[in-house]
């Protein structure tokens, strides 16, 4: 058996063997706000409940290992001591994964990753209206675990409001866990989802992903294309070249000259493979 004593090892490497060993996580997709009104949008699995009354839960954003800065996330909840903590089902994984990106201060994640900014009724920040459970939340207190990098902050909310899609409940009111569909974290780039367990998604990009605001309308109005599908084509660092799609057109030329629709569908057969190079292709050629 390997034991090690945590001093002994880098923090990085710590860091990976805790994720993975302490899996699945929940996720806190936190929706917080800065003094000037700015909007952010992150992830965090050091996150659960505890307590029911008063309804308290935590979420901890911890010190960039790599250079030991702290998160917009934490900065906003210093500024403006609210918080709406949005549930992660299957269906929103991909565009929460594309929010997790670092983009700069003062880049909204809601129009990067494509959610709609839903006005909360008790606190500042908004709510993620694709979310099927939302939790309004007052910061009761923040607790610094540490000042080296990978320490965490523990953020001690206060739920004062909640929202919950009725798509989601059984007939006797309770929440059915099936139609949740909630996803969870797990080590390295995989997530669990409550129906099927195990399943990966690809680290996002250290570069920046174009985001869902550069995708063009007719592709982001499409009736085809899910949240996930555009959370896939948004987090590419850029798009393929117009010689790259001539050469691709002549290649697949099934995909010329098709209405939007079904080329929608064939971009989504690639997405499901994970091939979001050759669905931009197709996208792309005129």
């Amino acid at each position: 058996m390997l034991s090690i004593n945590p001093s002994d090892i880098s923090t990085t490497k710590l860091h990976g063997y805790l994720l993975s060993a302490v899996a699945p996580r929940p996720i806190a997709f936190a929706s917080t706000i800065d003094a000037q009104g700015n909007s952010n949008l992150s992830p965090f699995s050091f996150f659960n409940v505890f307590s029911a009354n008063p309804p308290i839960m935590i979420f901890s954003p911890a010190r960039r290992v790599r250079n030991n800065t702290i998160k917009h996330t934490l900065e906003n909840v210093l500024e403006v001591k609210e918080v709406v903590i949005n549930v992660v089902n299957y269906e929103i994984v991909q565009q929460m994964s594309l929010a997790s990106t670092e983009y700069a201060k003062g880049v909204n994640e809601f129009d990067k990753a494509g959610f709609t900014m839903l006005n909360s009724d008790l606190v500042k920040p908004y709510r993620v209206a694709e979310s099927p459970i939302q939790f309004e939340c007052k910061v009761t207190e923040v607790v610094a675990l540490g000042n080296e990098g990978g320490a965490g902050n523990l953020v001690i909310c206060e739920v004062v409001k909640m929202h919950i899609n009725e798509d989601v409940l059984a007939e006797n009111g309770s929440i059915d866990q099936e139609k949740l569909d909630l996803v969870s974290r797990a080590g390295g780039s995989y997530y669990s989802r409550a129906k099927n367990g195990f399943f990966e998604i690809p680290k996002p990009l250290t570069t920046l992903g174009i985001g869902v605001d550069a995708i063009p309308n007719d592709v982001r109005d499409s009736r085809v294309l899910t949240g996930n599908n555009l959370g896939m084509l948004a987090n590419v660092e850029s798009l393929p070249n117009q010689h790259d799609v001539d050469n691709f057109a002549k290649d697949n030329a099934q995909f010329v000259g098709i209405k939007s629709t079904e080329k929608h569908k064939f971009v989504q057969e690639f997405l499901e493979k994970n091939d979001v190079q050759s669905a931009w292709k197709v996208l792309l050629i005129k």
